[in-house]
């Protein structure tokens, strides 16, 4: 059982090749675990929900035995559930299976029991239930740009799910495909990619068929987005409409993470990587940079952060509390997971010498 949470507590869950651990904490810098759980599993996602006053916890989960599924906790993962059936599934018609489970995404307050999810073939998926099961958005599966959308180095990923709390606006962020934007809720989606540079194809700057890594939403209502790409940092103040580039002052414009401020507009943080052949930190020295005036200027941050380090972080191994003052916390593939308890000022080590972290998901959590 993990330790027991109380007002003001916090759970980390981190995702890794061969399981997923839990820990909590009363002060973000002394952890307790538990884990492995699913030992052997890859857990490329991890969503928490904390909606209600109740915390469940979701995982994706891929084994090589049984293949993917989304597997639930309600009790700080004691026991886990899944259905029958599988969680996520598709339809006789489409001729298709998922390979892996991407995302979990948790929709706002207004919407209790909705949960998003985005799988491999890429491909997005609504629950009702709490993410016990999943209907595919047909929207986006029968869109006609569908056969031209390509796989990452990774695999073909519907990666990011950014929904507005407060109306019908989903974005969501594929590799490779770049940023599609539904007004009305996921019954229909239209490529949003203008500005975001594709340099590897022959028309640089195309409709669709950019490899944007992450993209989360800003604390400010009107329609600011960030955009992490394969080369470039980008932000949207118009719904995607137009990107432009906010990569001046990083040490590299490649990376895999993107994190926003739970409330404060105008914050994000980013951990650069050097591109391509390389994808290790600049000058093999892990840091995260964090702007907090929407990417004019950016503040490298690396107390308590080793030396030296030739692991990269990928997209969703990195995570943001809403406490105050946030959390920031991310894991290496060299498995090594790291927390902040003063938004990025300084780190501390949470845990060490685990398989590649895939996924780190943190959250306040008012009781167990």
């Amino acid at each position: 059982m993990v330790g027991m949470a109380t007002a003001e507590s916090f759970v980390l869950a981190i995702g890794t090749k061969k399981g997923l651990w839990l820990a909590t904490s009363r002060d973000r810098r002394e952890w307790s675990f538990t884990g492995p759980h699913f030992l052997m599993s890859e857990i490329p996602s991890v969503g928490i929900d904390t909606r209600g006053g109740h915390t469940r916890i979701m995982v994706g989960v891929r084994s090589e035995h049984w293949g993917p599924t989304v597997a639930h906790s309600d009790d700080f993962g004691a026991t886990w559930a899944e259905p029958e059936h599988g969680a996520i599934t598709f339809p006789a018609d489409t001729g298709a299976a998922v390979e892996r489970v991407w995302q979990i995404y948790p929709d706002a307050e207004s919407r209790p029991g909705v949960v998003w999810a985005g799988a491999e073939p890429i491909s997005v998926w609504k629950s009702t239930d709490g993410g016990e099961h999943f209907e595919l958005n047909r929207g986006l599966w029968d869109h006609p740009h569908r056969s031209d959308w390509g796989a990452g180095y990774g695999g073909a990923a519907a990666h990011s799910i950014v929904v507005d709390p407060a109306g019908d606006t989903v974005h969501i962020a594929m590799s490779t495909g770049g940023v599609y934007r539904s007004l009305d809720g996921g019954s229909s989606w239209e490529p949003r990619n203008k500005g975001i540079s594709a340099y590897f194809m022959p028309d640089p700057n195309p409709e669709f068929g950019q490899c944007v890594h992450k993209i989360a939403a800003d604390a400010a209502v009107g329609g600011r987005l960030y955009a992490q790409n394969h080369h470039g940092v980008y932000r949207t103040d118009d719904n995607a409409d137009n990107w432009t580039s906010i990569a001046d002052g990083l040490p590299a414009d490649f990376g895999f993470v993107m994190l926003t401020h739970p409330r404060r507009e105008g914050t994000a943080w980013v951990v650069p990587l050097k591109a391509d052949g390389e994808r290790i930190p600049p000058d093999g020295e892990l840091a995260v940079h964090r702007t907090d005036d929407a990417g004019s200027t950016w503040k490298r941050l690396s107390t308590g952060l080793p030396g030296h380090e030739y692991n990269s972080v990928l997209r969703d191994a990195a995570s943001v509390d809403t406490a105050e003052p946030a959390g920031v916390y991310f894991g290496t593939r060299g498995g090594t997971v790291y927390a902040s308890a003063d938004e990025g000022e300084t780190f501390t080590e949470v845990i060490g010498h685990l398989p590649d972290v895939l996924c780190v998901r943190a959250a306040v959590v008012a009781g167990a």
